[in-house]
């Protein structure tokens, strides 16, 4: 009997926590839902939990697909440093493993950042891109020192400090803050720091015109600091649908979450129906 509950727990495990070996690395990744395939990229320190409404919302009429990024929540420590273009190759081979052969790509903040960098390596294997909040480039001073800070945290090995302040902006409730502050702090800082130095240096502004896939732009009417960002990529992306919700900041997947899931299930039907 003791045998049996150990295979029956062990099987519950297995079974909400797939994991996609690559390289030397285990990704942690989930799926719900069936139908068209959205894969969502997060933010550094934050983990694929930031989707939780969307998981729930959208895995409904889609194939919800999230994942964490290298040294990040339940994925291993990654050895190579984290890219940009290291995420977008996971993500290709999470595609693979799922027997996936096109699906929608949706990045939140710096998480866009990777989603413009998979479309400008992979766009065969997209249907389209969901950007969040989303930059080609950190141009603006105060993004700069809030990331130089992010960095500095990371180095001294305040994965807390940093997890504490961004699952706290990114929660609207203290149950959802508390799961996510968990899972944020089990983050690698190596990688954490990786993340976030590549986020400092990254630009592919001048490679947006090579995209030609329909992207849907999503800022926050507060969020005054990227309306910048917002214009830089509304100009320069050849098929892209700006859209402002009311009443919210950066933090959109949590803090407009019904909001948001219209916006990309509108996006998706209009983009099947040509």
């Amino acid at each position: 009997m003791e045998l049996a509950k150990f295979f029956y727990i062990f099987c519950e495990v297995y079974r909400y926590m797939p994991m996609l070996d690559v390289d030397e690395s285990s990704i942690f990744f989930s799926v719900k839902g069936k139908g068209v395939p959205i894969v969502f990229i997060h933010p550094p320190v934050l983990t694929s939990l930031n989707f939780v409404y969307q998981v729930e919302e959208l895995s409904r009429n889609f194939q919800v697909i999230t994942f964490d990024i290298r040294g990040h929540g339940r994925s291993d420590y990654s050895n190579k440093p984290i890219t940009y273009k290291l995420v977008a190759d996971d993500i290709k081979h999470l595609l693979n493993h799922l027997q996936i052969e096109k699906a929608f790509i949706c990045g939140y903040s710096t998480g866009a950042s990777i989603l413009l960098e998979f479309l400008l390596l992979y766009e065969n294997l997209a249907l389209g891109g969901i950007a969040i909040s989303g930059l080609s480039e950190v141009s603006d001073s105060t993004l700069k020192k809030q990331l130089t800070l992010a960095i500095n945290l990371a180095k001294a090995e305040a994965v807390s400090v940093l997890s504490w302040g961004i699952s706290w902006t990114n929660s609207d409730t203290k149950k959802l803050f508390f799961k996510m502050f968990k899972d944020s702090k089990k983050g690698h800082p190596r990688n954490i720091q990786q993340y976030y130095e590549y986020c400092l240096s990254y630009s592919c502004t001048n490679q947006l015109d090579k995209i030609h896939l329909p992207i849907l732009l999503i800022y926050g009417q507060k969020d005054k600091q990227f309306y910048h960002y917002a214009e830089i990529l509304r100009k320069r992306l050849k098929c892209n649908e700006l859209k402002f919700i009311n009443n919210v900041s950066h933090q959109i997947p949590t803090k407009k979450a019904n909001e948001l899931n219209q916006l990309i299930s509108q996006f998706i039907q209009n983009s099947e129906n040509g």
